[in-house]
């Protein structure tokens, strides 16, 4: 069997609710990618699933796949305030690819256990078939988390 799904949990020392108000926010996604494909976002801070937001992406960045520069929609699947964030995408390549991204958060002694996943199980055969998945490796949502914790525990001891 192989892996279709990959989770990485951190420690963060900052409030669930600073946590999530930064993964709310589409420029807090571009904010905290460590990948370097999302260059910049357009859109208002989602609240519910339906909510969307504009990424304009550079697969040059990765190096991997003939891409340069395009647009995805950010589409929530899922959202609990201070808790859950799930995503998925919808783009240049269609049928939407169907995988998913989300961050859990659970409130902890010193701030935010903050679990992230990349689950791509659901994507349709023809891109199963590319051999290009997972596109994000593990090592980069373990990345994005130590960009995320710098981001709010920076933004928690300055305010801002």
């Amino acid at each position: 069997m192989t892996t279709e799904r990959f989770e990485v949990r951190r420690q963060i020392e900052a409030d669930p609710s600073r946590v999530f108000a930064l993964l709310t926010d589409p420029q807090g996604h571009v904010a905290i990618d460590s990948s370097g494909m999302l260059q910049s976002a357009e859109g208002e801070t989602v609240a519910r699933p339906g909510d969307t937001f504009l990424v304009h992406m550079d697969r040059e960045a990765l190096n991997d796949y003939p891409m340069g520069r395009y647009d995805v929609t950010v589409i929530i699947t899922e959202l609990e305030k201070d808790a859950l964030i799930e995503w998925t995408i919808s783009g240049t390549i269609q049928p939407p690819i169907r995988h998913l991204y989300g961050y859990r958060l659970e409130p902890s002694s010193t701030g935010t256990l903050v679990t992230s996943y990349y689950d791509w199980s659901e994507i349709d055969e023809q891109y199963r078939e590319k051999g290009i998945f997972p596109v994000i490796p593990e090592a980069g949502l373990r990345a994005t988390l130590g960009i995320l914790a710098r981001t709010v525990e920076r933004s928690d001891s300055t305010g801002r």
